[in-house]
């Protein structure tokens, strides 16, 4: 086995050296002048509807898109006025399928900009009707922006008309997007940001609110009745809802009656991991490894069953290996801080929202988090659910990374369900289920998240019908199933590698996810095992076969391209003999407000041989190539365009060595953004990567030796130096007074 190796350097920065060219038509496309009639006729009916309307003094306009929409196909001249542009307006966005995938874009504008929207279609539609013949083609465009054609007059300019075309190509209808059907019970509401203070709103309508009830600014706790009233007066105010009592299916549980009592030390120096789930039981025999924090309302009923879930959970992370000695890890023993937020198998996610923030604010020394608390009801495939998007919030602002069990299917359910709250948390690492047979257990749900969206992240071993997992409860030792029992064993390799071997949250989950990953196409859908199972022992993430070399990278982007065209891979009869893999992570600001539209900051990444000055990505990635459209649905699909997690490879079959240009490969990470806010200025990332010689040589040290020549500084991870710099720095000093 080899060493895997971190190789820091210097990375480039610079940034975007294209420019806007003149906005054109795609190929073969024309704009009719029935359609921008349709659109005009569109816009006046909605600036009567909202000038009766004595709610807003603005307006919510739906853009009803022909497709899944790029933000450069976005409107650039319709809603925009003077330097502000359309984006700025956007409030929510989300996604419709009527046989094609489209996106749906709410914005929130004056009366005003309405009306001089307006007026600027008409002066559009009358340069159509007496100067184009009824229409206007790509070839039309081409020459109006070569000045062939002369569309001015006086009132819009060359540029004002050419957008506004343009716009309407990609535009279906403007409209209003009402909320589908949304059960009157408590629900956690989020209404469109319009600026105006949420309580005040509501009181128009005649809804008071307790401050209490209050998330943020858009995000509300209400009643039925209060939902009745704002369903009844303005529905257009709501952008998301979900039923605030969140279900914890029944444990699938053998209880044997027998004791779990096993010998174990006092603990020292080990690695701490909270847990935010239901009870802990002080009587258990390593209730001294857990420092529990009981944060339940003292007026809420407990009953013996409301400590089994979060017992059972904290027993896998302080002791699973002892418990269950068939999956011992080699990571050892943690200490847990366990805190209770939920009892039974109903708990209020407002209030463990409300909970979660403080807690993990107060124990910043605590690096990584087990979440194994999950909705029975299914996500929504148009916004995140306020639980996951708190979870996001908290990553991207403290250095900490939450392990989420992917939930569970009731008993009799045989199709597939998509999965709970909070496992479409994009930031965390969210953990289905399988069999010791790596084959996805029966109670697994699915992903994706948003439509797209990679989740779960990897699968473990969480128990079936055949080897149940073995943990301790309360009552004595039982056999249980369910994601909430492989989220543990996660959190605690993450744990091992965060804090153990001190490696930054970003390359320890891409670590982790990259050894989930191997050579062979996929047989089993990522919607349900992620990027792959993750491997038993510590000592499989952490170390590579020795006709592998991986080393780790961590950077941090400053501007649109950050760089290293300095990576030297070994020759072997003037060609590469390799084949590669790399794989991505990073956590990004994200605006659960902007629905479908989630991650505000995209990270792509490349990575190949270096020829003629550029990357020649080991997939294919073309994305930003001069001469090169891709379509944003397709960008997504196949380069996980605004995905936080990246994974490329090569597949092993009968692979050829390759051809040498210049001996150097390089990586590049380019920052889009989604706003005119600069969120991925100072985002950290991590990147793995792999080279796989065709021929079982190992290459390792050739490789360290090119790599020291080109000026990095080469590191091995290596187990034993790593744990011996852990216990120096778990050591209390005592300072002797002179």
């Amino acid at each position: 086995m080899n060493d895997i190796l971190h190789l820091k350097g210097r990375f480039e920065q610079k940034a975007n050296p294209s420019r806007p060219s003149s906005p054109e038509l795609p190929a073969n496309t024309f704009v009719h002048v029935e359609h921008i009639e349709s659109l005009i006729n569109d816009l006046e009916t909605l600036k009567s509807y909202w000038e009766k309307e004595n709610i807003l003094p603005g307006a919510l306009i739906s853009v009803f898109y022909i497709d899944v929409i790029a933000k450069s196909r976005r409107m650039s001249a319709t809603f925009a006025k003077n330097k502000v542009t359309a984006n700025e307006s956007i409030v929510g966005a989300k996604f419709i399928n009527d046989g094609k995938l489209k996106h749906v874009i709410t914005h929130y504008i004056d009366i005003e900009l309405l009306d001089i929207t307006i007026q600027k279609y008409k002066q559009v539609l009358d340069i159509i009707t007496t100067r184009l013949g009824g229409g206007v083609s790509d070839r039309d465009i081409k020459n109006i922006n070569a000045g062939k054609i002369s569309v001015q007059n006086g009132l819009l300019s060359k540029t004002e008309f050419v957008k506004i075309v343009i716009d309407a190509h990609y535009v279906e209808k403007f409209g209003i997007s009402y909320p589908s059907d949304i059960e009157n019970k408590d629900s956690i509401i989020t209404i469109y940001n319009t600026g105006i203070d949420t309580v005040d709103l509501l009181r128009k309508l005649g809804i008071d609110l307790l401050p209490r009830r209050v998330m943020d600014n858009t995000t509300i706790l209400v009643t039925p009745d209060q939902l009745s009233i704002l369903k009844q007066k303005a529905p257009y105010l709501i952008s998301m809802a979900v039923s605030d009592i969140s279900q914890l299916p029944p444990l699938k549980e053998n209880y044997t009656g027998a004791s779990c009592a096993l010998a174990i030390p006092k603990p020292t120096n080990e690695p701490v991991i909270g847990v935010i789930d239901t009870l802990f039981d002080t009587g258990v025999y390593f209730s001294g490894w857990v420092d529990f924090k009981n944060m339940v309302d003292p007026n809420i009923p407990v009953s013996p069953n409301d400590y089994k879930h979060g017992t059972a959970v904290s027993s896998i992370i302080v002791d699973g290996p002892s418990i269950n000695p068939d999956l011992d890890d080699g990571c050892g023993r943690f200490r847990v801080r366990h805190f209770g937020v939920a009892v039974g198998n109903s708990f209020s996610s407002f209030s463990i929202l409300q909970s979660i923030n403080e807690i993990v604010t107060s124990n910043r020394d605590i690096k990584v988090w087990n979440l194994s608390l999950g909705s029975a009801l299914p996500i929504n495939p148009n916004f995140i659910s306020p639980e996951a998007a708190i979870l996001d919030k908290i990553q991207y602002e403290n250095d900490v990374i939450f392990v989420i069990a992917g939930t569970n299917k009731g008993d009799g359910v045989a199709e597939e369900m998509p999965i709970g709250a909070p496992a479409d948390s994009i930031n965390s690492i969210v953990v289905n289920s399988v069999t010791r047979a790596k084959e996805p257990a029966n109670y697994s749900r699915v992903g994706p998240v948003l439509s797209f969206f990679v989740k779960p992240d990897v699968a473990y071993y969480g128990g079936d019908k055949d080897n149940p997992m073995r943990v301790c409860t309360p009552t004595g030792e039982s056999f249980l199933q369910g994601t909430s029992f492989a989220a543990p064993w996660i959190s605690r390799k993450m744990s091992y590698l965060i804090n153990v071997m001190g490696l930054s949250r970003e390359i320890a989950k891409a670590l982790l996810i990259d050894s989930a990953t191997g050579w062979a196409k996929e047989k089993v859908s990522p919607n349900i095992l992620g990027y792959g199972v993750v491997p038993q022992h510590i000592n499989d993430i952490i170390k590579t076969p020795s006709d592998e070399i991986k080393f780790v990278l961590y950077g941090v982007s400053e501007q649109y391209d950050t760089y290293t065209y300095n990576i030297p891979v070994p020759v072997a009869a003037n060609k590469h003999p390799f084949i590669a893999k790399a794989t991505m992570c990073y956590f990004p600001y994200c605006s659960r407000n902007q629905g479908v539209d989630y991650t505000n900051t995209e990270l792509d990444v490349k990575f190949g041989r270096i020829k003629k000055n550029e990357i020649r990505s080991i997939d294919n990635n073309y994305q930003d190539k001069e001469g090169h459209y891709m379509y944003e649905g397709a960008a997504r699909r196949f380069y996980r365009k605004w995905d936080n997690v990246k994974h490329v490879r090569e597949i092993v079959k009968n692979n050829r060595a390759k051809d040498v240009y210049t001996g150097i490969w390089g990586l590049s990470i380019k920052t889009k953004e989604r706003t005119q806010e600069k969120f991925g200025a100072g985002l950290t990332f991590g990147v793995v990567i792999t080279l796989k010689e065709i021929k079982g040589t190992n290459r390792i040290d050739e490789f360290i030796r090119l790599c020291s020549l080109k000026g990095w500084l080469v590191s091995h991870i290596d187990v034993h130096n790593r744990i011996d710099i852990y216990n120096a720095a778990q050591q209390d000093v005592i300072l002797e007074n002179e």
